[in-house]
């Protein structure tokens, strides 16, 4: 290396890589109307007051994955969509659900579709699994209960726990879900 190469070098400034701090969601997919002014509030907090820039995972579920969407998107936040394998928008909900579920689906950045599982419940956890090996942080809008059935908001809480990525539980203590 010439003495010039080895003086450029050493004298470059070099620019900090710029990423985002990615953060996931999980959560329940009715929320008590007394809870969700709340939870509203603390979502748009959490996406406020972090330093530098924000991406979010979401699977765009009713509930908590389609609020946190659409407050990260209102926030400037790119939010990609983890669509778990199956027919999964036949099984969302209603056609307010459904219809949700595609507007913010337009305005996600990108779209991580998982492969098929056996079954509804393992596609659900399979997909929140995905969202806490992918994210910096999870916000869980959970009661604090166990799942109602597996791959609910309480097994990936656990999962999130156990693989040591921080987690955010947004809920008003004492309240419980419907």
């Amino acid at each position: 290396m010439s003495a010039e190469t080895t003086r450029t070098l050493n004298t470059a400034v070099l620019k900090p890589r710029v990423t985002a701090t990615w953060i996931g969601i999980t959560g329940h997919r009715v929320i008590p109307s007394a809870v969700l002014p709340l939870v509203r509030s603390e979502l748009r907090a959490q996406l406020s007051g972090a330093e530098g820039e924000l991406a979010a995972l979401s699977s765009l579920a009713a509930g908590a994955d389609q609020l946190f969407a659409d407050i990260a998107l209102d926030h400037g936040v790119s939010v990609t969509a983890v669509i778990p394998g199956m027919d999964y928008e036949a099984h969302l909900g209603g056609a307010e659900v459904r219809s949700a579920y595609r507007r913010i689906l337009r305005s996600c950045a990108a779209r991580i579709h998982l492969p098929a599982e056996r079954t509804h419940e393992e596609a659900y956890f399979a997909a929140g699994r995905w969202i806490v090996d992918h994210c910096d942080r999870l916000i869980a809008v959970w009661d604090g209960r166990p799942a109602r059935g597996p791959g609910g908001t309480g097994d990936v809480v656990e999962y999130a726990r156990r693989t040591g990525v921080p987690v955010t539980v947004v809920w008003p203590p004492g309240e419980r879900r419907d």
